[in-house]
């Protein structure tokens, strides 16, 4: 299940890859039109700006606002900084892979094989589309 960080991450990158002037653009501003509490929005900017998607200006007329454009920045890169593993079980996961305990032969585990899958096919998923692509279709 996608967290509610990256769901609030994804609803902010979008609405601040739609604006057409790429002005900063404030943090309430951002919370009031993707209702999303103002406090919880600050943490999830900060991640994504120290990850390098936005940058911010202080004082007047400050804000977040996105680095590259949107057609740039790819999905799978956006899932991984802000939800972390890609896979549903860390013994399919090819950034962050452990075995399991419970588990003598993963080679031949069948839950170890539909998870890979499923990790295949969200991996490709994630591949395909960039920022832009998410903006698009809202």
């Amino acid at each position: 299940m996608l967290s509610k960080k990256t769901k609030y991450g994804l609803k902010a990158l979008a609405y601040l890859g739609s604006q057409k002037d790429k002005t900063p653009v404030q943090i309430v501003e951002i919370a009031e039109h993707e209702n999303i509490s103002q406090k919880f929005l600050e943490s999830i900017l900060l991640t994504l700006r120290k990850t390098g998607f936005l940058g911010s200006k202080k004082g007047k007329g400050g804000g977040y606002y996105l680095i590259k454009d949107p057609a740039d920045i790819p999905m799978i890169t956006v899932m991984r900084v802000l939800e972390g593993p890609i896979a549903m079980v860390a013994c399919v996961s090819l950034n962050f892979y452990e075995k399991c305990d419970d588990c003598p032969d993963e080679a031949g585990c069948a839950v170890n094989k539909l998870m890979g899958a499923v990790r295949d096919s969200t991996l490709e998923v994630y591949k395909k589309n960039t920022l832009a692509d998410l903006i698009r279709k809202s």
